[in-house]
């Protein structure tokens, strides 16, 4: 495992505006990495495969509150669904939402569900197969499809996993959860919001656009008065894996040291859409990735999550009816799965100003992934 602490080999100091969400700014300050800080520690691992009082581990179903669905449906179980025993959202009770003045709220209706993402309690990620983490995409697609066709009132399901106390995990069994809420996520919103703009503008998507940048763009940039190189923009220095179907990015305005966007290759909006046989494309590329950012950051903590497009609903829509709010989106939006490794602590600037601070240059630690030998 590589130092991701190690010096920048030469200092960069800018705003980079974020394509998709122009109002998000990164500044990146490869300087900030010299300073005298405190790091987030290293999640620790515990590679057990089974631990007898972890409610998450075979022998322990009755532990857990009910089961939802189970892959596979019959004999031992690999993955497991459960209702969340603290759910933030839920349908067991339902009250009216009120005005008073500027104050306002509505039902905190919703679901929270927990996906048991393996049998053994201490695996990582990149150490399950490929046909596991197939399977395991492939039941976020069917719960997220289920929960959308159970009730018009959910305009969003977030899929998300926590890895590590300062993710936000509170059991150390390997578990994803799933949120079914009645708005859209102020984040998501703005992508759609935004991309949406971008294609009435200029008739193409934007992740689309970004992606084939990535694979085929390169320039030099001088200095005007001087003629000096400034910057150099190669093909593919963005790039950090890439499989037939899918495309593993370090995002050209990354909030975070090490965070890396898988995308589907070829235009699509809703991660719903995604066909059974490229599941293993995905899980292939998702497994590479993960394995690079364990060789360079072994241990670090993180959290990664679903964007793909909302299903209707004023909040989502800006006007749009809802049963033509997912059509509406279609052309512009593209679904992805983003993954944010927590390698720093956020500052009060960062927390006061909503910029983030990044003080890895997103290319060289694109470049450093890529050198991962697998």
């Amino acid at each position: 495992m590589s130092d991701p602490n190690t010096p920048e080999t030469s200092e960069v100091r800018e705003i980079r505006i974020n394509p998709i969400v122009p109002s998000e700014s990164v500044l990146v300050a490869t300087a900030r990495s010299l300073r005298p800080k405190k790091a987030e520690e290293l999640a620790p691992r515990d590679t057990r495969k089974h631990v007898e009082t972890c409610p998450f581990c075979r022998g322990n179903e009755h532990k857990t509150p009910p089961l939802i669905l189970s892959w596979p449906p019959e004999g031992d179980w690999q993955i497991r669904m459960v209702e969340n025993l603290y759910p933030v959202l839920g349908d067991d009770r339902e009250q009216p939402g009120f005005n008073f003045g500027l104050q306002q709220t509505i039902d905190g209706y919703g679901r929270h569900e927990v996906i048991i993402d393996h049998h053994e309690h201490g695996i990582a990620v990149h150490d399950m197969a490929e046909s596991h983490l197939a399977a395991l995409f492939g039941v976020y697609q069917t719960r997220m499809r289920q929960l959308f066709e159970s009730d018009d009132r959910l305009k969003y399901v977030l899929v998300f996993k926590n890895f590590g106390p300062a993710a936000g995990a509170s059991i150390p069994h390997t578990h994803s959860q799933v949120i079914a809420m009645p708005v859209v996520p102020e984040n998501v919103d703005a992508e759609v919001k935004n991309s949406a703009a971008h294609f009435a503008k200029h008739h193409h998507c934007i992740f689309c656009a970004l992606i084939d940048e990535a694979l085929t763009f390169e320039a030099t940039i001088y200095d005007r008065n001087s003629g000096a190189v400034r910057r150099k923009i190669n093909v593919g220095q963005y790039v950090v894996e890439r499989g037939e179907k899918f495309i593993a990015i370090k995002p050209f305005a990354s909030r975070y040291e090490w965070e890396v966007h898988i995308l589907p290759l070829v235009h699509q909006a809703d991660f719903l859409d995604v066909r059974g046989e490229d599941m293993a494309d995905l899980a292939r590329v998702m497994k590479r990735t993960m394995a690079r950012l364990d060789a360079v950051i072994g241990g670090a903590q993180y959290n990664f999550f679903l964007h793909s497009v909302p299903h209707g609903g004023s909040d989502s829509t800006h006007g749009v009816p809802p049963d033509r709010a997912r059509g509406e989106y279609a052309a512009s939006y593209h679904w992805h799965l983003e993954i944010c490794p927590r390698t720093s602590i956020p500052t009060g600037f960062e927390l006061g100003s909503g910029l983030f601070v990044n003080t890895i240059n997103p290319e060289q630690a694109a470049e450093r992934l890529r050198a991962v030998t697998l």
